[in-house]
């Protein structure tokens, strides 16, 4: 009885919290290997290390001298797995530092930040207040099927048939498209059909993954099931439009149905409404070097998944009331990561080519009166800048140790197209993307970084006066 008055003292506490705009559940959000455990990582550790010091001068709480000190906190869904800030941490210590593990399942972490508000009763009082913050990673892979809550099995069928019969996935998908095409759906269901098929589709959309570069993949669970590896649940596949005419209860297209129908209620909804329906600020990382890279294939997925992602979520001013039982996004910001990778006077185009992929959702939410704001940042600088002598002159260039062989490198890896490029871009193929690794942390300094300060000061600053 007693841990039954304590859980309802806590749920008080927050809700009372929440009526005075004291707590913030951030989401980190964003697409495979873009960045996203590299971020809180370093979002945490400027908070925890970097508060006393002149890392963050953007951040205009720490510039007043207003921040008296952060501190974690028991996170409040204690069923959740915590991220894991010290195993990151130990990752990029030592001698030979190594970036932290992507993430591979729901995680989170909290916050208080004790502070001096700068307006308001409490500033003339000077009293301190705390703001708990909440911050929410996850998978960038499960973060894809969001969309698939606005979609029914014929819909989500229909989009993703188009998009393998196009290039670049219909040479990997030809013979698999063959093989269902060929199928009738009106037949008695097969479980051991249905569930060859649906593997072949895993195999498939991963290989789209790893040799195309493709961002937009559903379902997402396919590519990391967690503890649903094997279950019937994930045993769907998309098929033809002219196969969904007709349907008895117990034909394949019904079947195919009901699993597509169940992972939507089961796995997609249950997941969005236990852990985002309540999120206050969202931040969503794109990796848009690697697609430079990868061709236009890459790079135009990459478009499409932007697109998608940004749809699910609910975007619109909180009032009081909405705070405490609809919440919804009222600041959004589009980060171009590892800036460190190309030169700074680069930085303006990879802005520039992030802002032009995101502007039809950035026109959206501004016209129900969202913040929102695009930059490119380093999370964790693994590079330093500077110039090299190439035939008697002085260019920009950066040096790191590449994540190959950990060899010293000094290059200008080319310019970054201000704007999405066109066939002629792709065809001269002037950039050249090279991953490093991470440099090593320092006792008691926070990590190095691009633009962290500014981003806190973006997601956090208003909450801070």
């Amino acid at each position: 009885m007693a841990g039954y008055w304590q859980r309802i003292q806590q749920q008080g506490q927050q809700l009372l919290k929440r009526t005075f705009d004291r707590h913030l559940r951030l989401a980190v959000t964003g697409l495979s290997r873009s960045g996203k455990t590299a971020f809180i990582t370093s979002l945490v550790n400027q908070l925890l290390e970097g508060t006393h010091s002149q890392q963050l001068p953007f951040f205009e709480v720490i510039q007043d001298d207003r921040l008296l000190g952060v501190r974690r906190v028991q996170q409040p869904h204690p069923e959740v797995a915590s991220f894991r800030y010290d195993l990151a941490l130990q990752s990029l210590s030592g001698d030979q530092p190594e970036w932290p593990e992507p993430t591979k399942g729901l995680s989170e972490i909290r916050l208080a930040l004790r502070f001096l508000p700068a307006t308001g009763l409490s500033s003339w009082l000077a009293e301190p207040v705390t703001l708990l913050l909440d911050i929410v990673d996850y998978p960038g892979e499960w973060l894809l099927d969001l969309p698939m809550l606005e979609q029914s099995f014929a819909s989500w069928s229909e989009q993703q048939w188009a998009l393998l019969n196009q290039a670049p996935r219909l040479e990997l998908a030809s013979d698999w498209l063959n093989r269902v095409a060929a199928l009738d759906f009106n037949e008695a269901t097969d479980d051991q059909l249905i569930r060859e098929l649906a593997e072949q589709y895993t195999t498939l959309i991963q290989r789209f993954r790893v040799e195309l570069g493709l961002h937009f993949l559903q379902p997402g669970r396919f590519l990391l099931p967690g503890e649903m590896k094997g279950a019937p649940i994930l045993n769907f596949f998309p098929i033809p439009v002219t196969s969904q005419d007709k349907k008895t209860s117990d034909s394949l297209l019904a079947e195919l149905t009901r699993r597509y129908d169940s992972y939507c209620e089961q796995v997609v909804k249950r997941f969005y409404k236990e852990h985002f329906a309540q999120v206050d600020r969202q931040i969503v990382l794109a990796d848009c070097l690697q697609p430079l890279n990868a061709g236009p294939g890459s790079f135009n997925d990459l478009q499409l998944a932007l697109e998608q992602i940004a749809e699910s979520f609910s975007y619109g001013k909180s009032s009081f009331l909405t705070r405490l039982f609809s919440p919804k996004i009222d600041r959004l910001l589009f980060v171009a990561t590892k800036a460190d990778h190309v030169t700074p006077d680069q930085h303006g185009h990879l802005v520039g080519l992030l802002a032009e992929l995101v502007q039809g959702i950035k026109r959206h939410v501004r016209f129900d009166g969202i913040t929102v704001e695009s930059m490119a940042l380093a999370s964790i600088r693994a590079t330093q800048a500077g110039f090299c002598d190439y035939q008697g002159k002085q260019i920009p260039a950066i040096e790191g140790y590449q994540l190959t062989d950990r060899s010293l490198l000094t290059l200008f890896p080319g310019e970054v197209p201000g704007s999405p490029p066109k066939a002629d871009y792709w065809q001269k193929k002037p950039f050249q993307f090279v991953e490093f690794f991470p440099p090593a942390k320092q006792l008691n300094q926070p990590l190095p970084h691009i633009r962290m300060d500014q981003a806190l000061d973006f997601l956090l600053g208003d909450k801070l006066q």
